[in-house]
């Protein structure tokens, strides 16, 4: 008989903030997950996500929510909610390996009447052809006629102030019209909007197709800035103008490339799904090129600016500012900072960073000295480069510095700094 009415599977930046809001409408959850240190930081009251702070977490424990590491926890769920990490392999291929774990570990655990969500991205015809398989053949359970599996892709964005789980559209599906009604039951409970989709193959399509626009259509401005500069147009005033448009255009702005773990992730499991059905993306090709050039073009900028002041790039001190994916986070999963730094060290520049929100970052396994104090680090380095435009980095502070500054978000004037 269930006492828990959810359990989460993987206490990450979508698992945590689902158990979150779970709880704050009355719902009994435990989180799983297999680092030991996350579920001793949690039930100690320490959150390692930058949007669940540890008052959320405190919350979190006063409304019963236990997290561990043992999967017999699952035994007693109304709802197992996967959230696992799907990420590449080395050669740059889809990596299910924790998807895969993860029903291993539920499967055997699995009773009569249970709903099974899978939330992470994936390629359509995971929840099917990968989850389907291996819930049925530890679990001794038929889908549709024993328990329910459903799969409604994450839309969790990181920093978010405006948009979160309650009142971001959920996409929602099931193998079987019951297993998508038991779906849109559990979700009903603390989501203001569902959309039913078709079927599971078409929600996690739906998914790939989100971040994969933004994937492509920031790589046209990128594309469009690299011609910019080329022929001396301001693509920050070009971009300016353009977004005034009320309609037919969405705005998107250029930079040093793209980081996080979906839009550089999710179009290779497009692709790859594609190839493997004989169909080719020439345009998530073609984006992904352009994107890729970015690091480099910021680093050989950095280098023109060195030159223009009568230096070379060898043994320059070079400030890197903001080195996380986005604004206000923590976050450096396939941050554009990484190729940048590794670029630099590698034409022997001394390169160190600031960020508020970051306090270790390595290249290459060697960590990148942290500058503590900004106006400190400004007047000791001979170019900075702003990568991550923090709330906390006052524009004119920066349009002051001593150094040169080279600014690759468009945010900052001064007779003393190039834009991207």
């Amino acid at each position: 008989m269930a006492d828990v009415d959810l359990v989460v599977v993987g206490l990450g930046y979508v698992g945590l903030p689902l158990a979150r809001r779970a709880c704050e409408e009355g719902l009994s959850v435990r989180g799983l997950d297999v680092r030991a240190e996350v579920a001793e930081g949690l039930n100690a009251g320490r959150s390692h996500v930058d949007d669940v702070p540890d008052s959320a977490v405190a919350e979190m424990r006063a409304a019963g929510f236990a997290a561990t590491t043992d999967t017999a926890v699952i035994s007693r769920a109304e709802t197992v909610v996967l959230c696992v990490p799907t990420g590449l392999t080395a050669d740059g291929k889809p990596d299910l390996g924790s998807v895969r774990a993860a029903a291993r570990a539920a499967a055997p655990h699995l009773r009569p009447g249970v709903l099974v969500v899978l939330e992470s991205t994936s390629y359509p015809g995971t929840t099917e052809e990968v989850v389907r398989p291996i819930l049925e053949a530890g679990s001794g359970l038929r889908v549709g006629e024993d328990f329910h599996l459903a799969y409604s892709p994450e839309r969790i964005d990181p920093g978010n102030k405006r948009f979160g789980l309650r009142n971001t559209p959920k996409v929602v599906s099931g193998c079987t019209p019951l297993c998508a009604k038991s779906a849109v039951a559990f979700y009903g409970r603390f989501v203001d909007t569902l959309v039913v989709s078709r079927g599971t193959r078409e929600a996690e399509m739906a998914k790939l197709l989100e971040n994969t626009y933004r994937y492509i259509n920031i790589a046209l401005v990128n594309e469009v800035a690299l011609f910019c500069d080329k022929v001396g147009i301001d693509v920050w005033d070009v971009m300016h103008c353009a977004a005034t448009k009320p309609f037919g255009f969405a705005p998107f702005a250029p930079g040093p490339g793209v980081g996080g773990h979906c839009i550089p992730v999710d179009p290779l499991y497009l692709s790859s799904k594609a190839e493997a059905e004989g169909f080719t993306f020439d345009m998530l090709a073609a984006a992904r090129g352009i994107n890729g050039r970015m690091p480099g073009h910021v680093v050989d900028r950095a280098v023109s600016m060195l030159s223009g002041m009568g230096k070379s790039v060898r043994g320059a001190e070079v400030l890197l500012l903001g080195v996380a994916y986005k604004p206000d986070i923590s976050d450096t999963r396939e941050t554009p900072a990484l190729p940048v730094a590794r670029e630099l060290v590698a034409r022997a520049a001394s390169v160190t960073y600031h960020d508020p929100h970051v306090t270790d970052f390595a290249v290459d396994d060697v960590q990148l000295p942290r500058a503590e104090e900004l106006s400190a680090a400004l007047k000791n380095c001979d170019l900075a480069i702003l990568l991550q435009d923090h709330s906390s980095y006052d524009h004119a502070v920066l349009a002051a510095a001593e150094c040169v500054l080279l600014d690759t978000r468009g945010q900052v004037a001064g007779e003393r700094v190039t834009l991207l």
